[in-house]
């Protein structure tokens, strides 16, 4: 049985990085006498929220555990330490393994055919996405995913290459809004120096992108790795022969695609489409 089963208790800190994390809060929290609404404040956040981190029930952002490092005299760094471990645990165990390759990668190519890339998600567009689907935790799979994100941050961020399909940019998430606000994001995106966008326009028919979106990694030594999407779950594929086909079928899904200057200039299309 996993430690994390659903028949565990959450708050019991041997279930999971996530109640560890949730029961040292509120030992260092009970330790200096603060009370839940004060250190909710300090990490700008609600007493609520506190209170179901520390009995892990939700994953807390980064700026939570830097709060907490920073008001707790004893933490010592402890919380920033822990959170990646806390954070694991919003993400299905099929997809851990691959986001440890993905935050090691120098180098993320990846294809999308219906939604914009999860690395280059708005929050809100996120939030939008993974509603359809009625989750039990969409707070903590919204901050799973822009955790992700956390690469762009990085003294030297990966270089990365996005292809996707225009139908990606014509379905709108969310309404106008959020759509306006996540073709900005990809326009801002695209103008990184280490971050290619292009789209494969909708006049181009079959395509070797069809059999679905996937992603290869490549990283300063040792081979590179795959991840394939699909409905149910992700594969992560370390065969190099299947890596091999994935880096052909990427190589001319760039063909087909428009140069990135064009392509702004579809994304920037569809944005004023949306309106005002």
């Amino acid at each position: 049985m996993s430690v994390e089963s659903e028949h565990a208790d959450p708050a019991d800190p041997t279930v999971s990085p996530l109640a560890h994390f949730g029961a040292e809060v509120r030992l260092e929290r009970e330790r200096v006498g603060m009370s839940r609404e004060d250190l909710g404040r300090e990490a700008h956040c609600g007493y609520s929220l506190v209170a179901k981190i520390e009995a892990g029930k939700r994953v807390p952002v980064l700026e939570f555990a830097e709060a907490c490092d920073r008001v707790f005299p004893h933490a010592n760094g402890r919380f920033v330490r822990l959170w990646p471990l806390a954070l694991r645990h919003a993400f299905p165990p099929w997809f851990r393994r691959y986001v440890d390759f993905e935050r090691d990668a120098t180098t993320i190519r990846t294809f999308e055919s219906q939604v914009v890339p999860g690395l280059l998600q708005t929050p809100e567009y996120a939030r939008a996405l993974f509603r359809t689907g009625r989750p039990d935790s969409l707070d903590d799979l919204v901050t799973a995913r822009m955790a992700r994100q956390s690469l762009w941050a990085r003294d030297s961020p990966p270089r990365a290459w996005f292809v996707l399909d225009e139908q990606a940019l014509h379905r709108n998430i969310g309404g106008a809004e959020v759509m306006g606000c996540q073709l900005e994001r990809l326009l801002k995106a695209g103008q990184e120096p280490r971050t290619v966008i292009q789209v494969v326009p909708r006049t181009v028919g079959a395509h070797p992108g069809l059999e679905g979106p996937f992603t290869i990694l490549s990283f300063g030594q040792g081979p590179d790795v795959l991840y394939v999407d699909s409905f149910s779950e992700g594969r992560t594929v370390l065969d190099a022969a299947e890596v091999d086909a994935a880096a052909h079928a990427y190589d001319l899904l760039r063909s087909y695609a428009l140069s990135p200057e064009a392509s702004a200039e579809v994304i920037g299309t569809c944005l004023e489409e949306l309106g005002p």
